[in-house]
């Protein structure tokens, strides 16, 4: 933020997890929650997701190229009106290739990428075919348990944007949803990137500060958008729903 007195620094969340804050300008910012308006609208737009168990998540979602269930990926929204899903735009995609470069950029100040038995926890990021997009919106009073991004067929690093209200992350371990962790302030235009030994570390949301969002922005609540490399290959022919289910994380 502008009136604090020093900058905020980029931070090592684990082996290959790096949060690089204001990454994202306050362009950028209104031209993603503009396009996120979009991509709300139905067909196949922003849900209530529903668990296994009957519960329902706090956050609602929309998907962009593939259509994330519990615990697997369509090309239609299977728990939802059963549309197709909305594609994910090429510029979202170079964007996060670049948001990866940018964390790899960062890695070098923080030791993010130090200890990693993944070897570059980062890779080549020119190779990477982002092709899911998960957007959470959270209100006030939305949370997100501990959970790991464990779906995907691919160990590309995960991309993920907040924009909006700020938020406090928890960013686990790969073994257990407990302790250890670390608890940081993610704030609107910030960056989290995640891969190597860190890839299916268990991270969580568990509080928003409401009213915090950018006067300008024009969003009430808080906007986290995913970006992930999902391996995976239609299940069906064109018209199907393309369902790839996997076990649970």
């Amino acid at each position: 933020m502008g009136e604090e007195l020093f900058p905020r620094d980029a931070r090592a969340l684990g082996p290959g997890a790096v949060h690089v804050p204001d990454w994202l300008g306050s362009e950028a910012q209104r031209e993603l929650v503009e396009a996120c308006r979009g991509w709300a609208r139905p067909p196949a737009g922003l849900r209530v997701v529903r668990t296994p168990g009957g519960g329902t998540m706090t956050a609602r979602q929309v998907g962009l190229g593939w259509h994330w269930f519990p615990y697997g990926y369509a090309r239609s929204a299977v728990d939802g009106d059963g549309a197709p899903v909305k594609p994910l735009p090429e510029w979202l995609a170079a964007l996060g290739r670049t948001a990866v470069g940018a964390a790899r950029a960062a890695a070098g100040s923080t030791g993010a990428g130090s200890g990693d038995a993944h070897g570059d926890p980062y890779g080549d990021e020119y190779t990477y075919d982002y092709d899911i997009a998960l957007i959470n919106l959270y209100d006030g009073d939305a949370r997100m348990g501990m959970h790991r991004d464990g779906d995907e067929k691919s160990g590309a690093p995960v991309v993920s944007l907040s924009l909006g209200d700020t938020c406090v992350f928890r960013f686990g371990n790969p073994l257990t949803r407990t302790k250890p962790y670390t608890d940081v302030e993610l704030r609107s235009g910030d960056l989290v990137v995640f891969g190597g030994a860190s890839r299916l570390a268990y991270h969580g949301v568990p509080r928003v500060l409401p009213g915090t969002a950018p006067p300008g922005l024009g969003l009430t609540g808080r906007l986290n958008i995913t970006l992930r490399v999902s391996g995976l290959v239609d299940g069906g022919p064109p018209g199907d729903s393309g369902v790839v289910e996997d076990d649970p994380q």
